[in-house]
């Protein structure tokens, strides 16, 4: 091997980051390889590389043993005692095997092996970028489109966005830049392979830690996401210091902040409500933007009965029951919604014992008709 050469694998360690060490057992890996083909040799061989000189020496290994039932694998004790007295059984004894015109062809076989080394080392990088990086958000660039599945861009590997995660009011042409979540990355035979998505919950959480420095810092903290992707979206929020509002801080100044995030999602409806450890308060807030009368739990199967004004029956429940729908995902309760006049007629509302309704209600205040992207 000459200087050349090993001045090249220093080069490639600088520009691909693939360490020397790896390339010169690609190498070797790749010349015992040469070896074996080209001599028809089916023994055990060793191959050296000195990188100070650059020479390359390839040792058959034979194991000491008391019988011998294969002569290109092992040797007996007796003879191997002859060349050395102090072997025992289970040693393993080398001798140099060096062809003289080994060096042309080890050059020439060994040179696809080693490059399909170096590149399953450049995959193995790739691979450990990007599953560093899964449950995250990345810029991407729609590169092709099939049948089933668009391909985008994220610089050193082209990501898969199946139909199913993308969302069905989006129209996806080719060039045009997105932001995706890494669902998935898997090692196949081909290098890693990338899974993204645009509907998954993920991204509208990293959206928001990207464009709402509180959430970001910790000082505002998502404690819940329900999503349709591409219509409408439910987050829950609270804040971590009494001086903050996290509903507030997440809407931005005339509500620059969520803007950008609908902008982002295509128009997608975001409701952004307050959390709370009161599952009365915290399924009233859900359900906005309905006035909500009242709420009655049962814990025995964490289902409630909301009770709303009569003209907000059709806005609590939501078209096709979708806030509703999302509310429930929202708060983990099932939700029972009912018009303040069908309540009364069941005698649900108002509640029979008093006691039950202040117990319940000393910190709850009905939510007002109140939302920043009305249907």
């Amino acid at each position: 091997m000459s200087s050349e050469l090993l001045d090249a694998l220093t080069a490639l360690e600088q520009q691909k980051g693939i360490k020397r060490d790896v390339l010169i057992e690609a190498i070797e890996a790749a010349l015992v390889t040469a070896y074996k083909r080209n001599f028809n040799q089916a023994q055990n061989v060793r191959v050296d590389i000195n990188l100070d000189s650059g020479s390359m020496i390839v040792y058959s290994r034979k194991d000491v043993v008391e019988e011998v039932e294969d002569e290109r694998l092992q040797v007996s004790l007796a003879d191997a005692q002859v060349i050395n007295p102090h072997y025992q059984v289970g040693d393993v004894i080398e001798e140099e095997v060096t062809p003289r015109n080994f060096g042309r062809i080890a050059a020439q076989t060994a040179k696809q092996v080693v490059t399909q080394r170096v590149r399953e080392a450049e995959r193995g990088l790739i691979y450990e970028e990007y599953v560093d990086r899964e449950e995250d958000i990345v810029n991407g660039i729609v590169e092709r489109l099939d049948a089933r599945n668009i391909y985008v861009g994220l610089g050193k590997v082209e990501a898969v966005l199946p139909t199913n995660e993308q969302i069905p009011t989006e129209t996806y042409r080719p060039h045009d830049r997105i932001k995706v979540f890494i669902t998935k990355v898997e090692r196949t035979t081909r290098g890693p392979q990338v899974f993204v998505s645009r509907t998954h919950p993920g991204l509208l959480r990293r959206l928001f830690e990207m464009e709402v420095p509180e959430i970001y810092d910790g000082i505002v903290e998502i404690k819940s996401i329900a999503r349709e992707a591409g219509d409408r979206s439910k987050i829950s929020v609270v804040a971590h210091h009494e001086d903050v509002d996290p509903v507030g801080a997440c809407v931005g100044a005339k509500g620059a902040r969520v803007q950008t995030i609908v902008n982002e999602l295509g128009g997608e409806k975001i409701d952004i409500v307050e959390w709370s450890e009161d599952p009365v308060q915290f399924v009233a807030n859900a359900l906005s933007p309905s006035q909500v009368l009242d709420v009655q739990v049962s814990d025995d199967d964490k289902s409630t009965t909301v009770v709303v004004p009569d003209f907000q029956l059709s806005l609590a429940i939501g078209k096709r029951g979708q806030n509703a729908r999302l509310a429930a995902k929202l708060t983990g309760w099932k939700i029972d919604i009912k018009s303040e006049t069908d309540a009364r007629e069941l005698g649900i509302y108002p509640r029979a014992f008093e006691e039950t309704v202040e117990e319940d209600y000393e910190d709850f205040e009905p939510q007002e008709d109140f939302d920043f992207y009305k249907d």
